[in-house]
Order: C-alpha cells, then sequence, then structure tokens
C-alpha cells in the first residue's frame, strides 16, 4: 500500500520484520510469538506534569500503589520457615514471609498497637516471631497474636482482632506478588496472557545471580518509559547498530495491563550504513565477557550468526544439565520483553534473562529506584543463594559492580544517564506534552492510557 493511503498506526519501518525472521527460525516457533496484537490508541501528547506534578504523584499514591500486583522477591529469598523480606514502594511497605507451614504470607508492615514498622525498609533476614521494637507486641509467623506486655492494660482489646494486617499474596514464576486492594482481580488473570504465553517454570528454574538498585534523578515513570521502546536504540546504543534491529522491533499489548516487545539481534539496524556479513554479525556478538560461546565461531554456508549462536547457547547450556534443542532461536538470542503495568518487565530470552522493576524513592516525584535482576539457571536439585542487592547512588556506574560486564554495563550507563535529563527537560518545556510515534512508542502510550484509568478509578 502506499505510503500516502497509510492510516495511522499503520507504517512500518522498512526492511527485515521480527516474523520475517521468525520464518528463517531453524526451529518451530511457537505460537505466542506468531502473535501480532497492536492497534493504534490515538496520537495526544502524554502531559508533562505527569512527570513534573507532586499532585498528581500523591495522587498515583492513592490511587495506583495500593490497587495493582507488584512482585516483591523471590521464592528463593524466604526458603524457610521465619526468613522474611520487606517491600517498599512510596508510603507503602509490606512484610512478605515464610509461615512455619511453608505458606507465603504478606502483612503490612505496621504494629496494631501504635502502628511502628515492625521491620526496617528495604531489610530481610529470618526471626522467629514478628516482635515490634517499639514495646514489644508480638506475633506469630502466621499473623495471629502471640502476646503483648501488659495484657491486663488492654481489656478492651479482642486477641483474635488484633492479627497482622494481610496483603493479597501470590506467586508465579519463582516471583512473589502482593496486592494492598482487600479484594484485588486473581493474580493470573491479571497477568494474562503472560502466563499463557510464557511457562512459570521458564522463570521458577532461574535464581538471582545479580542484583543491583539503582537511584536515578527522575520520576519513575521517566525511567520504566526508556525500556518500553528499542527507538532509543539508534542514538543512545549506537554500538549496537551492527546487530540489532531497532527500528524493526514488533509491539504489542493485551488488556490493560500487558505489553510486549520483540527486539531482534543477529540483524543490522536499518540505519547501519555499513554492509555487514553474517560472519561479521556473528563476530560482534562475542563482544563482552561471554563464557557461554565458543572463542571461534563461524557462519556455514547458507546459515545466519542467529542460528550460529542460538546453537552456541543450546549446546552451553546442555553441558549444565538442562536440554532446550527444540527452544526457537528466536526465543534464545532475542530481547522478549513483557511489561506487567504499573512498574514491572520481564525479558523471558535465554541469553538475556533479564527482570526490571521501577518505583518511586520514597515521597519524591522526581527520584526513582531501579531494580535490575539477572536470572541464571538453577542446576536441577540445587539451592542456590540469590545474590545480594548492590546499591548505586545516581552518579555511579554499572561497570563498578562487582561481576558486571563491562560491556553490559556500559549499555547501562547510557539508559541511565538520559533520565535525569529527561527529567529536567519535561520541566523546562515549551510545549506541554511529550509526542509520541504511534508504533514504536505504543507501549508507552498503552501504559499511559491504563494509568488514567486508574488514575479516574475506571479500574
Amino acid at each position: 500500500m502506499s505510503e500516502k493511503f497509510l492510516k495511522p498506526g499503520e507504517a512500518r519501518c522498512p526492511g527485515v520484520s521480527v516474523q520475517d525472521l521468525l520464518d528463517q527460525d531453524s526451529r518451530p516457533v511457537p505460537v505466542y510469538l506468531r502473535e501480532q496484537s497492536y492497534e493504534f490508541l490515538g496520537d495526544e501528547d502524554i502531559p508533562y506534569e505527569r512527570y513534573t506534578s507532586k499532585d498528581y504523584f500523591d495522587k498515583e499514591v492513592e490511587h495506583v500503589w495500593p490497587r495493582t500486583w507488584q512482585w516483591t522477591c523471590r521464592e528463593e529469598h524466604i526458603p524457610e520457615s521465619g526468613d522474611y523480606y520487606v517491600y517498599d514502594v512510596g508510603p507503602y511497605s509490606v512484610i512478605v514471609m515464610r509461615t512455619e507451614n511453608g505458606a507465603i504470607n504478606a502483612y503490612r508492615n505496621s504494629c496494631m498497637h501504635r502502628g511502628t514498622k515492625l521491620k526496617p525498609s528495604f531489610s530481610s533476614g529470618w526471626s522467629e516471631s514478628i516482635r515490634c521494637p517499639y514495646h514489644g507486641w508480638d506475633w506469630h509467623l502466621d499473623g495471629s497474636i502471640k502476646s503483648l506486655p501488659c495484657e491486663w492494660d488492654f481489656p478492651h482489646v479482642d486477641k483474635d482482632e488484633i492479627a497482622l494486617s494481610s496483603v493479597a499474596c501470590d506467586v508465579w514464576g519463582g516471583f512473589v506478588f502482593i496486592n494492598l486492594e482487600a479484594e484485588p482481580v486473581p493474580l493470573l488473570e491479571y497477568l494474562h496472557p503472560l502466563p499463557a504465553h510464557i511457562e512459570s517454570k521458564v522463570f521458577e528454574e532461574r535464581y538471582v545471580a545479580q542484583h543491583i538498585q539503582k537511584e536515578l534523578n527522575c520520576n519513575w515513570k521517566i525511567a520504566s518509559e526508556a525500556f518500553l521502546e528499542a527507538y532509543h536504540v539508534m542514538e543512545t546504543h549506537s554500538q549496537l547498530s551492527r546487530t540489532n534491529g531497532d527500528a524493526n522491533t514488533q509491539y504489542d499489548f493485551y488488556g490493560d495491563h500487558i505489553s510486549r516487545l520483540i527486539n531482534v539481534a543477529g540483524i543490522p539496524s536499518t540505519f547501519c550504513e555499513e554492509e555487514q556479513t553474517e560472519q561479521q554479525i556473528l563476530d560482534m556478538f562475542l563482544v563482552g565477557d561471554r563464557d557461554d560461546v565458543a572463542d571461534e565461531l563461524v557462519v556455514p554456508e547458507g546459515g545466519t550468526a542467529r542460528q550460529v549462536m542460538a546453537e552456541q547457547f543450546r549446546q552451553g547450556i546442555k553441558r549444565s544439565g538442562q536440554d532446550i534443542s527444540e527452544v526457537s532461536d528466536s526465543e534464545i538470542v532475542d530481547s522478549i520483553a513483557y511489561f506487567v503495568f504499573p512498574n514491572q518487565q520481564f525479558f523471558s530470552g535465554v541469553s538475556f534473562p533479564i527482570v526490571y522493576r521501577f518505583r518511586p524513592l520514597g515521597m519524591s516525584h522526581d527520584k526513582a529506584l531501579f531494580d535490575l535482576i539477572l536470572l541464571k539457571s538453577r542446576p536441577p536439585g540445587e539451592a542456590v543463594e540469590p545474590a545480594e542487592p548492590v546499591r548505586l547512588k545516581v552518579e555511579e556506574s554499572y561497570t563498578t559492580v562487582p561481576g558486571m560486564d563491562p560491556y553490559v554495563g556500559h549499555v547501562f550507563d547510557q539508559d541511565t544517564g538520559n533520565m535525569q535529563a529527561a527529567q529536567e527537560g519535561a520541566a523546562t518545556a515549551g510545549k506541554s506534552g511529550a509526542t509520541l510515534a504511534n508504533y514504536q512508542e505504543i507501549r508507552v502510550r498503552h501504559f499511559h492510557q491504563t494509568l488514567t484509568r486508574y488514575m479516574e478509578q475506571a479500574l
């Protein structure tokens, strides 16, 4: 169809598409990758006040954070009875606790006496009971009251009615989710169609190998939106242009809470002016510390860099005791990212097993905390200790984190390096809002339309 007759949202970057590459896959491609779920959602600007206004932020605190499902920790963070993990977002704090019978419960981090926090924010550990550090009121791990000093002075207190305030809690993919709403929609319904696309065991069979928390001088949405599109890759990560199909990325969204990105590796960007052979593309894949690939790989005649790299990953993982011989090339080498409203992103690909989470830093509308978690395959039958989080200040580089691949660290420095400028630019803009691309930034628009519905209490 001639470009001048295209309807808004129908235009696509010239060149090979994600679906074209899937046609060349060396394995059968699962149906969920063949699905395309896009529609034009309008082209109005996104008001900058959503990032710069403290009043708007305060309304989010009221209408968004207490009514949405958010993952707090992994099951391996609390493997034994008495293990706990504290999740904080804005003014809200929740204790996730492994009880005596092995169940996982969640409670508001507040004493039923005078409201004192029972556990410090961002803390984790083990305790025999849940005891208030102020006056010593004490609860069993299941939230029922154990004892209170000077009980004789509280004849008006019914012990059956002072159990800790429970929070909805559920598990998917080894992640423990909470929702502060009294009667929330079930987690699997909220996540649909993510659980239908990606089996829970894909994430269950991994463990936290690295956890970095980065403080950012920007609104939490600016931080999150930076990873909802690949439109920025050509400028922010120009060194990736030889092996990343940035503008050819596929974008999909589902319902109110889920959107997806399929960003393909192993093809040059349409903005890359150099002619690249498949061998040159393959050689570029080997940049960085890649223990999982051989030093010398050759693309056979008629083959592709994508196919060779996928097979190399299959063989490397097979040596660790897992069989992914039938897994498609795309599921191994591409970035397949599912965003879950309001603040989390799950990458299901084998070679990029990353999880992101974004939240306000305290009650500041222009400060955020970015959790970056690397999940590695857990050896079959083995329990593995999750890595402790490493906290970085705004000015600190990802490359300083022990065990971080310097090449990958540099990429994340490039991403987070844009965010303060985006926040400051929004505050001084000569127009009222941000202008979005119809297709490449559809996940950002979809996010804001869902945000609007929560703010207007339509969800």
